[in-house]
């Protein structure tokens, strides 16, 4: 007997994730990974702290000691603070908390797309509101103005690595009556954040993750800051041990090792500066980024796919999304990798020249 599913799930298309090669030896600038390991301070703490007994036993719920160093380290009380298995957990939380049945939800486009598959799954309206510039940068007023009941905003955004001024955010705020979502997963790459504007409005949720300037995708570790209430609230839609214990652990362990992060953070960014030049005299237009990876695309395409699989087929993956086809992601890696990616590409379109001419 077959299985009845919710009509809304049979309808869906599930979110699709980067791709995970199986085969090794590719380069891989697809996920947004960071390159460099991360502080020597998590191994360490690994080693030392992983014990046969807290293996067998139930992690903390409420991951104590990792949200008492967040606190520490950012400023902001524990209350207001939620430790989540990964930064797309809480955002599932916050759309279970806030969605329902013809709710609406309204973000920027394009953004991270599991914001609609989240919103499809509460069989909530969701108002996709393009960027009225092509800088991608500014609020349109109708995202400022629209009367929902949950909006979201990726900034540094993701696909395309733009940001969005705090003055732009904070008219949001003062627009706004419903809760805001700021997902900050690549806000350490950027130049500032809303964190400072956290005090002064208790409907802004600020989420984060370890897993991009920490070096940790692998453990899953993502945190939000919220006003005490909004917590309470949220905290009853978490599971109950949402966090393991290796990831507590090396979570503490990341943050104690901040010196490193940063290190990494300011390789990246350099990267990202002379990497972005060379598409540019490649003939790409580079979107100006704030994260750990560049949105671009050739005029002379009108889709990039056959690019992205002719880089696959030589053990290099970047990001294809088949709804922006004329653009591709990708993430910054180091130096070697990007330069390798650099004389494909020069291979790749000058042979398509070739075959045109």
């Amino acid at each position: 007997m077959m299985l009845a599913f919710r009509e809304v799930v049979e309808r869906m298309e599930g979110y699709v994730p980067g791709e995970q090669p199986q085969e090794r030896g590719f380069i891989k600038l697809n996920t947004n990974e960071n390159p460099y390991p991360p502080p020597q301070e998590v191994l360490k703490a690994l080693r030392e702290k992983v014990t046969p007994e807290c293996l067998s036993l139930y992690p903390p719920p409420l991951s104590d000691q990792l949200r008492f160093k967040l606190s520490e380290v950012y400023g902001v009380s524990p209350e207001q603070i939620i430790v989540g298995n990964g930064s797309d957990e809480l955002l599932n939380i916050i759309f279970r908390a806030f969605l329902g049945y013809r709710s609406r939800v309204a973000y920027l486009y394009p953004t991270y797309t599991l914001y609609r598959t989240l919103a499809t799954i509460q069989e909530a309206d969701y108002l996709e509101i393009p960027f009225q510039e092509e800088d991608f940068q500014q609020l349109p007023s109708r995202f400022l103005t629209e009367e929902v009941d949950l909006k979201v905003v990726c900034n540094p955004n993701s696909p395309t690595g733009t940001f969005i001024p705090m003055e732009e955010i904070e008219k949001l705020l003062q627009n706004s009556s419903c809760p805001v979502v700021l997902d900050e997963a690549y806000v350490d790459f950027a130049e500032e954040s809303a964190l400072p504007l956290l005090p002064k409005y208790p409907h802004l949720i600020i989420v984060r993750t370890l897993s991009k300037s920490f070096s940790l995708a692998g453990l899953r570790i993502g945190f939000l800051f919220a006003h005490p209430e909004v917590v309470r609230g949220l905290l009853k839609l978490k599971d109950s041990y949402n966090v393991n214990i290796l990831s507590q652990i090396a979570g503490v362990a990341a943050l104690e090792g901040l010196n490193q992060v940063k290190e990494n953070i300011s390789k990246i960014k350099r990267t990202r500066e002379w990497f972005s030049q060379a598409l540019e005299n490649l003939g790409f237009q580079v979107l100006p980024s704030q994260a750990n990876f560049v949105f671009v695309r050739n005029r002379s395409y009108e889709s990039l796919e056959k690019v992205y699989q002719e880089l696959k087929s030589r053990k290099i993956l970047v990001r294809f999304f088949p709804e922006w086809k004329e653009w591709l992601r990708i993430t910054v890696g180091k130096d070697q990798e990007m330069q390798i990616l650099l004389e494909n590409l020069k291979e790749i379109l000058d042979k398509e020249q070739n075959q045109s001419a």
